[in-house]
């Protein structure tokens, strides 16, 4: 316990607040730089929009006859591709005989 004691006294005047103004320097530079990078993150989310969603289109018609057609239902033409396409499956032919072993 002495020890402590005695290592407290060897302490001199003159180095007793050094680390204050490189500590206060330090603190000013951490502040500046935090307000730089403020005033960037407040220029950048001003460019952010207000939201996300995509933005109508106006579909201008051709003539006026497209005025009054009847707007499609979303996968109609879909529908219409596929309701066109040949069958992958199709059903036997009336020239065959349905049952394979069963050729005559």
């Amino acid at each position: 316990m002495n020890l402590l004691v005695w290592a407290a006294d060897d302490q001199l005047p003159e180095d007793v607040g050094k680390a204050g103004p490189i500590g206060l320097l330090l603190i000013v530079v951490l502040l500046v730089a935090t307000a730089f990078l403020v005033k960037s993150m407040s220029r950048h989310l001003k460019r952010v929009p207000h939201s996300f969603e995509p933005e109508p289109q106006v579909v201008v018609p051709d003539d006026a006859a497209e005025l009054f057609e009847q707007p499609r239902e979303p996968g109609q033409d879909l529908l219409d591709t596929l309701r066109r396409a040949p069958l992958a499956i199709e059903p036997p032919r009336d020239d065959r005989p349905a049952d394979p072993d069963a050729r005559g």
